[in-house]
C-alpha cells in the first residue's frame, strides 16, 4: 500500500463555505459587479493547472469531460459494473474533488503529491466505462494516455514541488537548477522586470545556454502595446548568456480575465474601482507587473467596498526560487459585524507598534492605516483559501503607499473547528477549553498577524540616485551596537534578497508578532475578551502555536532536508524558539497513545507564558525585524535554517516525531464554492452540498458556456510546452 501521505482519506472533510446571506444583501448592481470578478477569477485561476505540474492541466480536462457527461450519482453505476467497490468509487470522487480543490495534483498546503487511492487498472476500466468514452474513444483513449502514468506516479522527484532534484516544477523547464534561477533573477533585476508573473525555459543552442522569460499576457506581440513606451521583450545578451523575454503565457486565459474585467467595470461602485480594474485589464493583456502595480494602488484607496476583490500572480510561496507568484483571484463581501472589531484594532495600531521589540529607526515613518475588514468568501480561486491576508506584496507599495488586510470569516469558521476525538497532541485537560477557544484566539492571532505582522516594519534602503531613506550616520544596530553596515539598494527587493526562504521567514515574523501582541490587554479587550476568557484565549494561541510547530513536521521531506510550505515551517520555527527558552515553558514527549502505537504530547505552562515566553519571542522576533530590514542574507539564513534543521540528536528525536505526526495526521478539508449565474437582468447564486460530488459539480457547471472551447485551450498549453519537462 502507498504511503498514506500520497492520498487523500475516504473521510476527508468537505465543507460548503455559505455566503448565501451575505450575497443576498447585495444590491443588484453589486451582485453584477460580484458576478463578472468572479467569472475573471475562475478563468484565472485555471493558470494554475499549468503552474502546478506537467499533467494537472490534461487530468482537468480528462476530469471535465467525464463528469460534464454524467454527474457523480449516475457515474457510480458505471464504476459498479465496472468492478469497482463503492470504496473505490468514493476514493475516486475525493480525488477528483481534490484537484478541483488544489487546482492541480500536487497539495496547495505541503506541496506533495497526491494520487487515487484505487488501482490504476480500475480507475482506467471506469475512464473507458464512461459516457464521454463512449462518445469519443480516440479522443478520450489519447487524454488518458498522456496522464495516466504521471498521475500515478511516485518517483522520488515527483513526490513533491521542488526545483532540480528535489522535486517537480512547471515555473523552470526540467533542466534549471538553482544556479539558473539566481542568474535569471539577476537579469530581471538588471531589467527592472520583477518575477511575479513570469516562468523561466532553458534551452542548448550550439553549445551555449539560452534562457526565455516568458510573461503572462492575452497579447502575443513582442512589440511595444499600449502604456508602455517601449518593449519591454526582445532577445539580450547577459553575462555571456542569451536572454530572450517574450509575451504570451497563459493567453487565453488571460483573455478570459481581462474580458469579464471589462463587463464588471460597467458595474463599478467608484472611480477608484474603475481604474483598478482597467489596470488589471492592462497588466493581463500585456503582462505588465507596472500596470498590476498601479491597479493595486487604486485597489487600496478604495476604502470599505461592500464588495472587496483583488487578482493577479500573488503569492510565490510555490516557486521553488521565491520569486513568482501563483494565480488568485477573490470576491467576498463585508462582515459588518466582525469588521468592526478589526477597525478598532487599525485604530489603535499606532499605540501598539511602539510595543514590538525594536528601535524605533526599524519601524516605517508613518503607519499608513490600511483597510482591515472581514469578509465572507463569494470566490477564490487558485490552489487554497488561507484564512487571512495582507496584500498587495509590492514592499515598495507596501512600505510607503499602504496595503489592506482581510480575514476570511466563512473559511475561519469552517476550517479551523475541531472535533475533540480528533484532536491530537494534548493532554485530555486542555482539549475542552482547545476546541472553546480555538476560533476565537485563532481570529485574534490573524487579525494581529496580518495588520500588525505583515503590516510592520522598515526595510533600510538606498535607492537608485543614491539617497537613503535612513540616516547612515546614526541607524545603530541593536544585535551589534555598532552603525547599520547594509541595506537594499536600487532594485533589489525582499523577495530577491531572501528568495527561498523569504516567504516562510516572513510568515514567522508576522506569527512572532501575532503571539507578542495577543499578550496585551488593550488587544483583547478590542476583540471582546477580559479576565478569565482573555487568557484563555491567550494560553490557546500559544498552545496552539506549539502544536502547529510539532505538526508541521508533516511538511518536511527528510530526503531533500527541504520544507514544503512556508507556514509550517515558520511555526516549526517558533516551536524550537519556545523549547529552546527552557525553564519548563513548553514540554514535548513521546509517549505510547491508546491504540498500542506511538504518540506525542505538549504542554504550554500558563503562568510562564508572560514571562519567559514574551522575553523569548521578544528577543528573536527583534533579531528577525534587524536581518529583514538590513538585507543581511547571510545572517538571516543562518538564524532562519538553523532553527528550521530538522534532526535526531539533542533532547527531541525530531525524525521520529515526525512519523508520529504522519502516523495521526488529519486531511486539510476542502471547501465547495457557489457559483453565480445571470439571469435576465438579475444574478443567481447557485449553491451546493457540503461532499466531494457537490464540489465535483460546482466545477463542472462553472465553466459550462464555453467549456469544450477551455479544455482544447488548456490542452494546447499543457502540449506546447509537454517537452520542457523531461
Amino acid at each position: 500500500m502507498v504511503d498514506s501521505q500520497y492520498y487523500l482519506p475516504n473521510d476527508i472533510g468537505v465543507s460548503a463555505l455559505d455566503c448565501g446571506e451575505a450575497f443576498r444583501l447585495l444590491s443588484p448592481q453589486e451582485k453584477m459587479y460580484a458576478h463578472y470578478l468572479s467569472r475573471a477569477s475562475w478563468y484565472g485561476g485555471l493558470a494554475v493547472l499549468l503552474q502546478t505540474s506537467p499533467e494537472s492541466g490534461n487530468i482537468f480536462v480528462l476530469l471535465q469531460k467525464i463528469f460534464r457527461k454524467q454527474a457523480p450519482e449516475q457515474l457510480e453505476q458505471v464504476a459498479t459494473a465496472a468492478g469497482l467497490s463503492s470504496e473505490e468509487y468514493q476514493a475516486f470522487l475525493v480525488y477528483v474533488a481534490g484537484l478541483y480543490a488544489n487546482m492541480g495534483n500536487y497539495k496547495s498546503f505541503g506541496d506533495t503529491k497526491f494520487i487515487p487511492n484505487l488501482p490504476k487498472e480500475k480507475l482506467g476500466a471506469l475512464v473507458k466505462a464512461s459516457q464521454a468514452f463512449q462518445d469519443q474513444p480516440a479522443e478520450m483513449e489519447a487524454l488518458w494516455d498522456s496522464c495516466s502514468c504521471r498521475l500515478y506516479s511516485l518517483e522520488d522527484k515527483q513526490k513533491q514541488l521542488g526545483l532540480g532534484d528535489k522535486g517537480i516544477t512547471t515555473y523552470f523547464s526540467g533542466n534549471c537548477g538553482l544556479e539558473d534561477a539566481e542568474l535569471a533573477q539577476k537579469f530581471l533585476d538588471s531589467k527592472k522586470l520583477p518575477a511575479y508573473n513570469t516562468r523561466l525555459f532553458k534551452r542548448n543552442n550550439g553549445g551555449k545556454d539560452c534562457y526565455e522569460v516568458r510573461l503572462a499576457s492575452a497579447v502575443q506581440k513582442d512589440s511595444a502595446v499600449e502604456g508602455e513606451c517601449e518593449s519591454c521583450c526582445g532577445t539580450f545578451n547577459f553575462e555571456d548568456k542569451e536572454f530572450t523575454v517574450k509575451r504570451g503565457d497563459y493567453a487565453p486565459l488571460m483573455e478570459k480575465v481581462c474580458l469579464n474585467l471589462q463587463a464588471a467595470e460597467a458595474y463599478a461602485a467608484n472611480e477608484n474601482q474603475r481604474k483598478m480594474l482597467e489596470e488589471y485589464r492592462r497588466s493581463f493583456t500585456s503582462g505588465s507587473v507596472e500596470a498590476h502595480k498601479e491597479g493595486s494602488r487604486y485597489w487600496i484607496k478604495d476604502k470599505g467596498p461592500i464588495v472587496e476583490s483583488y487578482i493577479g500572480f500573488i503569492e510565490s510561496y510555490r516557486d521553488p526560487f521565491g520569486s513568482r507568484g501563483e494565480f488568485e483571484g477573490f470576491v467576498a463581501v463585508v462582515n459588518k459585524a466582525m469588521s468592526e472589531r478589526f477597525a478598532k484594532l487599525v485604530s489603535s495600531a499606532e499605540v501598539l507598534l511602539p510595543e514590538l521589540p525594536w528601535p524605533r529607526e526599524f519601524e516605517k515613518d508613518t503607519f499608513l492605516k490600511p483597510d482591515f475588514t472581514s469578509l465572507d468568501v463569494l470566490t477564490f480561486a487558485g490552489s487554497g483559501i488561507p484564512a487571512g491576508i495582507n496584500i498587495p506584496n509590492y514592499d515598495d507599495i507596501r512600505q510607503s503607499e499602504g496595503f489592506k488586510n482581510v480575514s476570511l470569516g466563512n473559511v475561519l469558521a469552517v476550517a479551523y473547528s475541531t472535533q475533540k476525538e480528533k484532536l491530537t497532541f494534548l493532554e485530555e485537560e486542555d482539549k475542552d477549553v482547545f476546541i472553546k477557544w480555538k476560533c476565537p484566539s485563532f481570529e485574534v492571532q490573524v487579525g494581529l498577524h496580518e495588520l500588525l505582522g505583515h503590516g510592520s516594519g522598515k526595510l533600510l534602503i538606498q535607492d537608485d540616485q543614491g539617497k537613503f531613506n535612513f540616516d547612515k550616520s546614526k541607524v545603530i544596530n541593536p544585535e551589534t551596537g555598532e552603525p547599520v553596515s547594509s541595506w537594499y539598494r536600487g532594485s533589489e527587493t525582499w523577495d530577491s534578497k531572501f528568495s527561498t526562504i523569504a516567504s516562510s521567514y516572513e510568515e514567522c515574523r508576522a506569527e512572532c508578532v501575532g503571539l507578542y501582541l495577543c499578550l496585551n490587554k488593550q488587544v483583547l479587550s478590542i476583540f471582546g475578551y477580559d479576565g478569565q476568557d482573555a487568557e484563555d484565549v491567550v494560553y490557546v494561541n500559544w498552545l496552539s502555536m506549539v502544536r502547529a510547530g510539532l505538526l508541521g513536521l508533516e511538511f518536511y521531506t527528510p530526503e531533500s532536508k527541504s520544507w514544503r510550505q512556508a507556514h509550517m515551517q515558520a511555526r516549526f520555527v517558533i516551536l524550537r524558539v519556545l523549547l529552546e527558552a527552557g525553564e519548563g515553558l513548553v514540554g514535548l514527549e513521546e509517549v505510547t497513545g491508546q491504540d498500542g502505537k506511538p504518540d506525542a504530547r505538549i504542554t504550554v505552562d500558563r503562568s510562564k507564558i508572560h514571562t519567559v515566553g514574551k522575553n523569548a519571542i521578544h528577543r528573536f522576533l527583534c533579531k528577525l525585524q534587524v536581518l529583514k530590514a538590513t538585507a543581511d542574507v547571510e545572517g538571516g539564513r543562518a538564524l532562519y535554517d538553523g532553527y528550521s534543521t530538522v534532526c535526531d540528536s539533542g533532547a527531541h528525536n525530531f525524525f521520529r516525531l515526525r512519523e508520529t505526526v504522519l502516523l495521526r495526521k488529519e486531511a486539510r478539508k476542502m471547501f465547495v464554492q457557489a457559483n453565480t449565474k445571470v439571469n435576465g437582468d438579475s444574478v443567481e447564486l447557485v449553491e451546493y452540498e457540503g461532499s466531494a460530488a457537490g464540489l465535483i459539480r460546482s466545477f463542472t457547471e462553472r465553466f459550462q458556456d464555453d467549456s469544450e472551447q477551455l479544455e482544447a485551450n488548456i490542452l494546447e498549453l499543457s502540449k506546447l510546452d509537454a517537452n520542457c519537462w523531461c
